[in-house]
Protein backbone atom coordinates (compact mmCIF):
# COMPACT_ATOMS: atom_id res chain seq x y z
CA UNK A 1 0.00 0.00 0.00
CA UNK A 2 1.84 3.08 -1.39
CA UNK A 3 0.84 6.99 -1.49
CA UNK A 4 0.28 8.38 -4.66
CA UNK A 5 0.21 12.45 -5.48
CA UNK A 6 -0.51 13.18 -2.29
CA UNK A 7 1.56 15.32 0.40
CA UNK A 8 0.34 13.24 3.12
CA UNK A 9 1.49 10.03 4.30
CA UNK A 10 -0.43 6.95 5.54
CA UNK A 11 -1.70 6.52 8.92
CA UNK A 12 0.26 5.44 11.43
CA UNK A 13 -0.19 1.62 12.69
CA UNK A 14 0.88 -1.47 11.82
CA UNK A 15 -0.04 -3.90 9.01
CA UNK A 16 0.77 -7.16 11.57
CA UNK A 17 1.89 -10.67 10.08
CA UNK A 18 2.56 -11.54 6.26
CA UNK A 19 -0.77 -12.85 4.79
CA UNK A 20 -2.79 -12.80 7.98
CA UNK A 21 -2.24 -9.22 9.33
CA UNK A 22 -3.57 -8.70 12.26
CA UNK A 23 -7.11 -10.57 11.45
CA UNK A 24 -6.77 -12.89 14.22
CA UNK A 25 -6.22 -9.86 17.04
CA UNK A 26 -9.36 -8.20 15.22
CA UNK A 27 -11.44 -11.39 15.45
CA UNK A 28 -10.72 -12.70 19.19
CA UNK A 29 -9.63 -9.19 20.93
CA UNK A 30 -12.56 -7.31 22.19
CA UNK A 31 -11.05 -4.06 22.68
CA UNK A 32 -8.67 -4.25 19.64
CA UNK A 33 -9.87 -0.71 18.20
CA UNK A 34 -9.81 1.20 21.65
CA UNK A 35 -6.16 -0.43 21.87
CA UNK A 36 -4.91 1.06 18.98
CA UNK A 37 -7.09 4.48 18.71
CA UNK A 38 -4.86 4.58 22.47
CA UNK A 39 -1.87 4.21 20.52
CA UNK A 40 -2.65 5.80 17.10
CA UNK A 41 -5.32 7.92 17.52
CA UNK A 42 -8.49 7.45 15.64
CA UNK A 43 -7.15 7.53 12.28
CA UNK A 44 -4.66 3.95 11.82
CA UNK A 45 -4.03 1.52 9.29
CA UNK A 46 -3.96 -2.62 10.03
CA UNK A 47 -5.01 -5.57 7.34
CA UNK A 48 -7.14 -7.33 8.35
CA UNK A 49 -8.85 -10.41 6.05
CA UNK A 50 -6.60 -10.24 3.67
CA UNK A 51 -6.61 -6.48 2.88
CA UNK A 52 -4.90 -3.55 3.94
CA UNK A 53 -7.19 -1.58 5.75
CA UNK A 54 -7.38 1.94 7.33
CA UNK A 55 -9.97 2.65 10.46
CA UNK A 56 -11.87 5.93 10.64
CA UNK A 57 -13.28 6.66 14.14
CA UNK A 58 -15.33 9.71 15.14
CA UNK A 59 -18.11 11.79 13.94
CA UNK A 60 -16.24 13.79 11.12
CA UNK A 61 -14.96 10.62 9.86
CA UNK A 62 -18.20 9.10 9.70
CA UNK A 63 -19.79 12.66 8.39
CA UNK A 64 -16.63 12.14 5.59
CA UNK A 65 -17.14 8.80 4.89
CA UNK A 66 -20.78 8.78 4.33
CA UNK A 67 -21.10 12.03 2.36
CA UNK A 68 -18.38 10.72 0.26
CA UNK A 69 -20.50 7.36 -0.81
CA UNK A 70 -19.65 6.19 -4.64
CA UNK A 71 -16.96 8.82 -4.70
CA UNK A 72 -14.53 7.91 -2.49
CA UNK A 73 -16.07 4.70 -0.87
CA UNK A 74 -18.41 2.12 -1.66
CA UNK A 75 -19.93 -0.18 0.59
CA UNK A 76 -17.89 -3.49 0.60
CA UNK A 77 -17.58 -6.82 3.15
CA UNK A 78 -14.84 -9.17 4.14
CA UNK A 79 -15.31 -12.55 1.69
CA UNK A 80 -16.43 -14.69 4.23
CA UNK A 81 -20.04 -12.21 5.53
CA UNK A 82 -19.93 -12.10 1.50
CA UNK A 83 -20.67 -15.82 1.01
CA UNK A 84 -22.42 -16.73 3.78
CA UNK A 85 -25.17 -13.69 3.40
CA UNK A 86 -25.35 -15.15 0.07
CA UNK A 87 -24.71 -13.71 -3.63
CA UNK A 88 -28.57 -12.42 -4.09
CA UNK A 89 -28.28 -10.53 -0.24
CA UNK A 90 -29.21 -6.74 -0.33
CA UNK A 91 -26.11 -6.41 1.63
CA UNK A 92 -23.65 -7.34 -1.03
CA UNK A 93 -25.57 -5.69 -3.91
CA UNK A 94 -24.08 -2.94 -5.38
CA UNK A 95 -25.31 0.40 -8.10
CA UNK A 96 -28.62 0.72 -9.24
CA UNK A 97 -29.75 -3.55 -8.61
CA UNK A 98 -29.01 -2.61 -4.88
CA UNK A 99 -31.32 0.72 -5.18
CA UNK A 100 -33.98 -1.10 -6.73
CA UNK A 101 -33.99 -3.96 -4.70
CA UNK A 102 -34.19 -1.46 -1.87
CA UNK A 103 -36.92 0.22 -2.79
CA UNK A 104 -38.61 -2.89 -3.46
CA UNK A 105 -37.71 -4.60 0.27
CA UNK A 106 -38.56 -1.27 1.77
CA UNK A 107 -42.27 -1.68 1.06
CA UNK A 108 -42.15 -3.65 3.89
CA UNK A 109 -41.17 -1.38 6.16
CA UNK A 110 -43.63 0.91 5.37
CA UNK A 111 -46.28 2.59 7.86
CA UNK A 112 -48.92 0.82 6.75
CA UNK A 113 -46.79 -2.34 7.11
CA UNK A 114 -45.46 -1.64 10.52
CA UNK A 115 -49.05 -1.01 11.96
CA UNK A 116 -49.66 -4.20 10.84
CA UNK A 117 -47.09 -6.04 12.50
CA UNK A 118 -47.32 -3.91 16.11
CA UNK A 119 -50.38 -6.29 17.31
CA UNK A 120 -48.39 -9.41 16.64
CA UNK A 121 -45.06 -7.03 18.85
CA UNK A 122 -47.05 -6.26 21.05
CA UNK A 123 -48.76 -9.52 21.98
CA UNK A 124 -45.40 -11.59 21.88
CA UNK A 125 -43.68 -8.99 24.36
CA UNK A 126 -46.55 -9.47 26.94
CA UNK A 127 -46.32 -12.93 27.00
CA UNK A 128 -42.17 -12.66 27.33
CA UNK A 129 -42.62 -9.92 30.29
CA UNK A 130 -45.01 -12.34 31.63
CA UNK A 131 -42.67 -14.86 31.60
CA UNK A 132 -39.70 -12.16 32.92
CA UNK A 133 -41.55 -11.29 35.98
CA UNK A 134 -42.31 -15.12 36.98
CA UNK A 135 -38.71 -16.14 36.67
CA UNK A 136 -37.81 -12.68 39.18
CA UNK A 137 -34.22 -13.08 38.20
CA UNK A 138 -32.64 -13.66 35.07
CA UNK A 139 -29.57 -12.84 32.33
CA UNK A 140 -30.84 -10.00 29.98
CA UNK A 141 -28.79 -11.06 26.73
CA UNK A 142 -29.70 -14.65 26.17
CA UNK A 143 -33.55 -13.45 27.51
CA UNK A 144 -33.70 -10.30 24.95
CA UNK A 145 -32.12 -12.89 21.82
CA UNK A 146 -34.93 -15.35 22.23
CA UNK A 147 -37.49 -12.07 22.75
CA UNK A 148 -36.09 -10.45 19.20
CA UNK A 149 -35.69 -13.82 17.73
CA UNK A 150 -38.98 -15.06 17.90
CA UNK A 151 -40.19 -11.48 16.75
CA UNK A 152 -38.25 -11.55 14.10
CA UNK A 153 -38.97 -15.29 12.99
CA UNK A 154 -42.33 -14.75 13.01
CA UNK A 155 -42.29 -11.16 11.26
CA UNK A 156 -40.30 -12.07 8.49
CA UNK A 157 -41.05 -15.78 7.72
CA UNK A 158 -44.23 -16.79 10.04
CA UNK A 159 -42.67 -18.87 12.05
CA UNK A 160 -43.89 -19.23 15.57
CA UNK A 161 -41.72 -20.22 18.84
CA UNK A 162 -38.36 -19.98 16.11
CA UNK A 163 -36.17 -19.57 19.69
CA UNK A 164 -37.06 -23.24 21.16
CA UNK A 165 -36.21 -25.05 17.64
CA UNK A 166 -33.56 -25.83 15.76
CA UNK A 167 -33.42 -22.84 13.53
CA UNK A 168 -32.17 -21.25 16.55
CA UNK A 169 -29.37 -23.09 16.74
CA UNK A 170 -28.32 -22.96 13.18
CA UNK A 171 -28.57 -18.92 13.01
CA UNK A 172 -26.41 -18.70 15.98
CA UNK A 173 -23.63 -21.13 14.45
CA UNK A 174 -24.21 -19.24 11.33
CA UNK A 175 -24.02 -15.91 12.91
CA UNK A 176 -20.50 -16.90 14.81
CA UNK A 177 -19.01 -17.09 11.04
CA UNK A 178 -20.38 -14.22 9.48
CA UNK A 179 -16.70 -12.27 10.46
CA UNK A 180 -13.86 -15.36 9.82
CA UNK A 181 -11.36 -16.51 8.23
CA UNK A 182 -12.66 -18.14 5.37
CA UNK A 183 -11.59 -21.87 5.04
CA UNK A 184 -14.17 -23.88 4.12
CA UNK A 185 -12.75 -26.89 6.09
CA UNK A 186 -15.72 -28.95 8.63
CA UNK A 187 -14.14 -28.16 11.86
CA UNK A 188 -13.67 -24.40 11.00
CA UNK A 189 -16.05 -21.44 12.27
CA UNK A 190 -16.63 -20.08 8.62
CA UNK A 191 -16.74 -24.30 7.44
CA UNK A 192 -19.86 -24.95 9.87
CA UNK A 193 -21.61 -21.87 9.55
CA UNK A 194 -21.28 -22.59 5.86
CA UNK A 195 -23.34 -25.88 6.34
CA UNK A 196 -26.03 -23.97 8.82
CA UNK A 197 -26.52 -21.39 5.84
CA UNK A 198 -27.61 -24.47 3.53
CA UNK A 199 -29.79 -25.58 6.07
CA UNK A 200 -31.19 -22.28 7.13
CA UNK A 201 -31.93 -21.82 3.08
CA UNK A 202 -33.89 -25.10 3.22
CA UNK A 203 -36.02 -24.66 5.55
CA UNK A 204 -37.04 -20.63 3.95
CA UNK A 205 -37.39 -22.43 1.09
CA UNK A 206 -39.90 -24.49 2.35
CA UNK A 207 -41.88 -21.62 4.22
CA UNK A 208 -41.65 -19.97 1.22
CA UNK A 209 -43.21 -22.35 -1.39
CA UNK A 210 -45.96 -23.48 1.27
CA UNK A 211 -46.51 -19.84 1.36
CA UNK A 212 -46.76 -19.52 -2.28
CA UNK A 213 -49.35 -22.01 -2.32
CA UNK A 214 -51.71 -20.82 0.25
CA UNK A 215 -54.58 -17.60 -1.28
CA UNK A 216 -53.71 -15.17 1.56
CA UNK A 217 -50.03 -15.14 2.40
CA UNK A 218 -50.33 -13.75 5.66
CA UNK A 219 -50.16 -10.25 7.81
CA UNK A 220 -46.50 -10.37 7.54
CA UNK A 221 -42.96 -9.29 5.94
CA UNK A 222 -42.85 -12.34 3.82
CA UNK A 223 -46.62 -11.58 2.76
CA UNK A 224 -45.33 -8.01 1.17
CA UNK A 225 -42.12 -9.72 -0.43
CA UNK A 226 -43.79 -12.65 -1.84
CA UNK A 227 -46.08 -9.61 -3.51
CA UNK A 228 -43.77 -7.22 -4.28
CA UNK A 229 -42.52 -6.21 -8.05
CA UNK A 230 -40.12 -4.12 -9.50
CA UNK A 231 -39.89 -2.00 -12.04
CA UNK A 232 -40.57 -4.43 -15.03
CA UNK A 233 -43.09 -5.76 -12.95
CA UNK A 234 -41.09 -8.81 -11.57
CA UNK A 235 -41.52 -10.88 -8.18
CA UNK A 236 -38.10 -11.73 -6.15
CA UNK A 237 -36.98 -15.05 -7.97
CA UNK A 238 -36.80 -17.92 -5.13
CA UNK A 239 -33.12 -17.84 -4.62
CA UNK A 240 -33.26 -14.40 -3.99
CA UNK A 241 -35.92 -14.10 -1.81
CA UNK A 242 -34.34 -16.45 0.47
CA UNK A 243 -30.94 -14.54 0.50
CA UNK A 244 -32.97 -11.53 1.73
CA UNK A 245 -35.04 -13.38 4.47
CA UNK A 246 -31.41 -14.61 5.64
CA UNK A 247 -30.73 -10.80 5.62
CA UNK A 248 -33.82 -9.49 7.61
CA UNK A 249 -33.42 -12.24 9.83
CA UNK A 250 -29.70 -10.77 11.10
CA UNK A 251 -30.55 -7.32 10.79
CA UNK A 252 -33.91 -7.37 12.54
CA UNK A 253 -32.39 -9.79 15.40
CA UNK A 254 -28.67 -9.35 16.50
CA UNK A 255 -28.34 -5.15 16.09
CA UNK A 256 -31.84 -5.31 18.12
CA UNK A 257 -30.99 -7.48 20.93
CA UNK A 258 -27.43 -5.72 21.36
CA UNK A 259 -29.79 -2.63 21.31
CA UNK A 260 -32.48 -3.58 24.04
CA UNK A 261 -29.79 -4.71 26.06
CA UNK A 262 -27.38 -1.69 26.12
CA UNK A 263 -30.86 -0.08 26.76
CA UNK A 264 -31.68 -2.25 30.09
CA UNK A 265 -28.15 -1.62 31.22
CA UNK A 266 -27.77 1.60 31.28
CA UNK A 267 -31.33 2.67 32.66
CA UNK A 268 -30.62 0.38 35.40
CA UNK A 269 -27.62 3.10 36.06
CA UNK A 270 -29.99 6.14 35.87
CA UNK A 271 -32.82 5.92 38.11
CA UNK A 272 -33.57 9.26 37.08
CA UNK A 273 -34.31 8.03 33.89
CA UNK A 274 -36.39 5.68 34.75
CA UNK A 275 -38.17 7.60 36.69
CA UNK A 276 -39.12 10.07 33.74
CA UNK A 277 -39.54 6.67 31.67
CA UNK A 278 -42.80 5.84 33.80
CA UNK A 279 -43.82 8.91 34.16
CA UNK A 280 -44.30 9.38 30.26
CA UNK A 281 -45.55 5.69 30.39
CA UNK A 282 -48.64 6.94 32.87
CA UNK A 283 -50.15 8.75 30.08
CA UNK A 284 -50.86 5.59 27.68
CA UNK A 285 -53.85 3.22 28.68
CA UNK A 286 -52.06 -0.48 29.42
CA UNK A 287 -55.17 -1.90 28.17
CA UNK A 288 -55.30 -0.01 25.12
CA UNK A 289 -54.34 -1.64 21.76
CA UNK A 290 -50.41 -0.07 21.16
CA UNK A 291 -50.32 2.14 17.81
CA UNK A 292 -48.07 4.45 15.64
CA UNK A 293 -49.36 7.21 16.71
CA UNK A 294 -48.68 6.75 20.80
CA UNK A 295 -45.66 5.89 19.83
CA UNK A 296 -45.00 9.22 18.21
CA UNK A 297 -46.02 10.35 21.47
CA UNK A 298 -43.38 8.80 23.53
CA UNK A 299 -40.64 12.09 23.07
CA UNK A 300 -38.70 10.83 25.55
CA UNK A 301 -38.73 7.54 25.61
CA UNK A 302 -37.61 8.35 21.88
CA UNK A 303 -34.48 10.27 23.49
CA UNK A 304 -33.24 7.88 25.40
CA UNK A 305 -33.76 5.02 22.79
CA UNK A 306 -31.38 7.75 20.98
CA UNK A 307 -28.44 8.35 23.26
CA UNK A 308 -28.04 4.66 24.20
CA UNK A 309 -27.44 4.04 20.05
CA UNK A 310 -25.02 7.00 20.13
CA UNK A 311 -23.22 6.15 23.80
CA UNK A 312 -23.18 1.96 22.48
CA UNK A 313 -23.85 1.51 19.14
CA UNK A 314 -24.89 -2.00 18.14
CA UNK A 315 -22.62 -1.87 15.14
CA UNK A 316 -19.54 -1.36 15.87
CA UNK A 317 -18.33 -0.70 12.55
CA UNK A 318 -18.70 -0.92 8.86
CA UNK A 319 -16.51 -2.23 5.56
CA UNK A 320 -16.13 0.32 2.81
CA UNK A 321 -14.04 -0.44 -0.30
CA UNK A 322 -11.81 3.00 -1.59
CA UNK A 323 -12.50 3.49 -5.19
CA UNK A 324 -10.62 6.91 -5.41
CA UNK A 325 -7.37 8.35 -3.61
CA UNK A 326 -8.04 10.70 -0.96
CA UNK A 327 -7.48 12.57 2.38
CA UNK A 328 -8.71 12.76 5.85
CA UNK A 329 -7.44 14.38 8.81
CA UNK A 330 -4.02 15.26 7.08
CA UNK A 331 -3.50 11.43 6.37
CA UNK A 332 -3.76 9.69 2.89
CA UNK A 333 -6.24 6.81 2.02
CA UNK A 334 -5.16 5.42 -1.22
CA UNK A 335 -7.41 3.07 -3.51
CA UNK A 336 -8.04 -0.27 -2.64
Amino acid sequence: MTTRNTKFPLPPGSLGLPLVGETISFLTDNNFAEKREKKYGKIYKSHIFGTPTIFLAGAEANKFLFSNENKYFTATWPKSTRILLGPDSLAVQQGSVHQQRRRLLAQAFQPRALANYTPTMETMTASYLEKWAEIGTLTWYPEIRDYTFDIASRLFMGSDGGSQTKLASLFEEWVKGLFSIPLSLPWTRFGKALRCRQKLLQHIEKIILQRQQEEHFGEDALEILLQAKDEDDNGLPLDELKDQILLLLFAGHETLTSAIASFCLLISQHQDVVTRLREEQKQFSPIEPLSIESLKQMTYLEQVLKEVLRFTPPVGGGFRQVIQDCEFGRYSIPKG
